[in-house]
This record gives C-alpha cells, sequence and structure tokens, in this order.
C-alpha cells in the first residue's frame, strides 16, 4: 500500500521524465502502457469517425495494427484503406507520392509505421506527418521497432500521435513501452480502462496522464526500471553499437542475396539494426546483371515457411522470423549488442543447407 498508495505519482512521473527526455518530448505528453498494440488501441477506440470516413494506411504493417483498424471500422462505419508501397523503396519523395495517392476528401487519419515490422523498412514519417498537418489530417506513427534503434525527437518529428516499445530496443523489460500525443491532440485520447484516473480527485498535470496512467492496481515495474535501461545505453555509447549492428546488417542483406539470386527491398540507407530479405519464389526479381546470370543461383522454387522456421530453430537453435508478406516468402533479421558474425555464419550455413529441402 505504501508502493501504490503513497509513492506511485512520484515514481511515474520520475521514470516519464527520463523517457521523456531521451525522446525527446515533455513528461506530461508521454505515458507508459504494456506495449505499442495496447497504445494504438486506445488511439483507435478514441476516435469519434463517422460512416464513411477513411483511415489511411500502407500494405507493410503489423498485422495487430490492421486488426485494430478492421475492429474499428465495423463499429463505426469507417473505411481502413491499405496502400501499397512498391519496393524497393527509393526516395522519400517516391514514398509520399505513392502513400498520397490514397489520400481522398474522405481521408481523417493516416497511420504508418516508423520502422516496418514485415519489411524491416524506415519510412519517413517526418514528412508524411508535415503534410497530414497541413491537410487537416491526424498522423498517428506506429513506433514499435524505433526506440532505440533510431534517435528519437518526438517533438520535432510532428506526429500528432507516437508510440514505441521501449522492451525491444531500448533494452527494458517486457511490458514496458509508451503512447506519446500532442497537447493539442490529447484530449481527444479517451481512456481505454476507465479508473480513479478518470475524474482524479487530486488531478495532475493533465487529464492525459491522469487517465492513462492510473488504471487499477498493476505491476508498474516494468515502467520504474526504464530509466535504468535508458542510463545503460548511454553509458554503453550505443551510437556506436547502433553502428555497429547497421554494418552488420548490411552484411546480412549482401549475404542473403547472394544465396537467393533475390533483389533486396532496399538500398542500407533504408533500414537500421533490422533486414527483411525475400527468400524464395518463382517469379522474383533478380539481383544480378545478365552478365552474372551464369555465376549466380537459380532462384529457389516457392517453399514451406514455416517447416524453415521450426528446422532453424529444432535442428540449428535459430530463432528469427520466417514468414509469408505480400504472397511472398520473407526473412527477417535483426542485430543487436549481443550479435556477431559469427552469428550470421551460423544462419548462411544453416539456410544453405536448408532451404533446398523445404521447397513445395
Amino acid at each position: 500500500m505504501e508502493f501504490i498508495g503513497r509513492r506511485f505519482t512520484g515514481l511515474m512521473h520520475a521514470a516519464r521524465e527520463a523517457l521523456a527526455r531521451y525522446v525527446g518530448t515533455a513528461a506530461d505528453n508521454l505515458v507508459y502502457v504494456p506495449n505499442a498494440t495496447v497504445a494504438l488501441n486506445i488511439v483507435a477506440r478514441s476516435l469519434k469517425l463517422q460512416p464513411g470516413d477513411e483511415i489511411l494506411t500502407t500494405d507493410h504493417e503489423y498485422g495487430a495494427i490492421e486488426r485494430t483498424w478492421r475492429f474499428v471500422c465495423a463499429q463505426t462505419g469507417a473505411r481502413l484503406v491499405t496502400q501499397s508501397i512498391p519496393l524497393p523503396l527509393s526516395t522519400p519523395e517516391a514514398f509520399g507520392e505513392a502513400l498520397w495517392a490514397g489520400v481522398t476528401p474522405r481521408t481523417r487519419v493516416l497511420c504508418l509505421s516508423h520502422i516496418t515490422s514485415p519489411t524491416a523498412l524506415i519510412f519517413p514519417v517526418a514528412a508524411v506527418c508535415r503534410r497530414a498537418r497541413e491537410a487537416g489530417l491526424l498522423s498517428v506513427v506506429d513506433g514499435a521497432h524505433a526506440a532505440g534503434q533510431l534517435p528519437l525527437d518526438l517533438d520535432s518529428l510532428g506526429a500528432d500521435v507516437y508510440t514505441s516499445n521501449c522492451h525491444k530496443w531500448l533494452c527494458a523489460p517486457k511490458g514496458s513501452a509508451f503512447l506519446y500525443a500532442r497537447p493539442e491532440i490529447q484530449p481527444l485520447i479517451e481512456p481505454l480502462i476507465v479508473s480513479w484516473g478518470y475524474e482524479a480527485e487530486a488531478p495532475g498535470p493533465s487529464r492525459f496522464v491522469d487517465e492513462q496512467e492510473y488504471t487499477g492496481t498493476r505491476d508498474i515495474a516494468a515502467y520504474l526500471a526504464t530509466p535504468a535501461a535508458i542510463e545503460f545505453l548511454r553509458a554503453n555509447d550505443w551510437g556506436r553499437v547502433r553502428a555497429e549492428c547497421h554494418a552488420l546488417a548490411v552484411e546480412a542483406q549482401q549475404r542473403l542475396a547472394t544465396l537467393t539470386g533475390l533483389a533486396p527491398f532496399s538500398g542500407p540507407e533504408h533500414f537500421a539494426q533490422m533486414v527483411a530479405a525475400p527468400l524464395c519464389g518463382e517469379g522474383e526479381t533478380r539481383n544480378v546483371s545478365p552478365a552474372q546470370a551464369k555465376l549466380a543461383p537459380a532462384p529457389l522454387p516457392e517453399c514451406d515457411v514455416a517447416q524453415l522456421k521450426a528446422r532453424l530453430y529444432d535442428e540449428h537453435r535459430i530463432e528469427v522470423p520466417v514468414f509469408r508478406w505480400q504472397g511472398r516468402p520473407v526473412i527477417r533479421v535483426s542485430v543487436q549488442a549481443y550479435n556477431t558474425r559469427a552469428d550470421l555464419d551460423r544462419l548462411i550455413e544453416a539456410l544453405t543447407r536448408l532451404l533446398p529441402s523445404v521447397q513445395k
């Protein structure tokens, strides 16, 4: 009772202050939540959408968030519009034009990833948010993989709403994430769970913080530990660590392309510590010139991604996402501080052995 009843507010304020400094905003502009999916559910269910209103997103988004918007659309009569972003990813201007081709007079919300989950691409969200503000559209950014992997300055980024997990690349414990909302937008955000923070008897600095922060008795240890994770990154020169991880991710992309003979999704400037690559499948674009065609491996036939993922772990103790995106078999490699070239060697050796045996 002493911990929850007396110290909760002060402890949570200190934890929010440390996180806010790290992501470039004020402490009262963000609240802790268990994960980014919870944050985007809070936002999606708060909006007063009308029948015929449109939410514009891309075909690179996280499946749970797509499901969230479809649920809200079914409740409100709104419509989810999924705009195709062609690959390979090229310039920010080309991305903006591809996305904006889906905007109509009924568009109310733009929701897109900062770093995409299936393709690991960094989208130019600052430019999109600026254009959305000028057009009177609400910009919602799913930055689930961004905190700790990219430097963040949320006030400069310009998103109306932004969320990221701290338990991924920021190295905080599981169950720590945040929801950010610009002060002008905060009155739109309603509590997903109504508890004592609603109509608080001793109101804090903002209704947004009151309603979202205290939602009943829960374990806040992951939130309170997040400042220690931030300090760990600072003490270990994480800018250098990120650069080293990116270099290994670039090598992973090159070696996967050599193994499969398939074109990458982008150049190295469009990803950070994660890189996704097509694995196999007929009809893919070869990543070779005509002169090199005789020396490059032929693209492998269609493969069983479930079998490949299982065998990578069962036979080689390699845990790596292998899945189907837009009908294409894809592998996504993540490089964190503890990964080495030996890990990459082991992956490439395992894929070399397994890919021919998991053909459909």
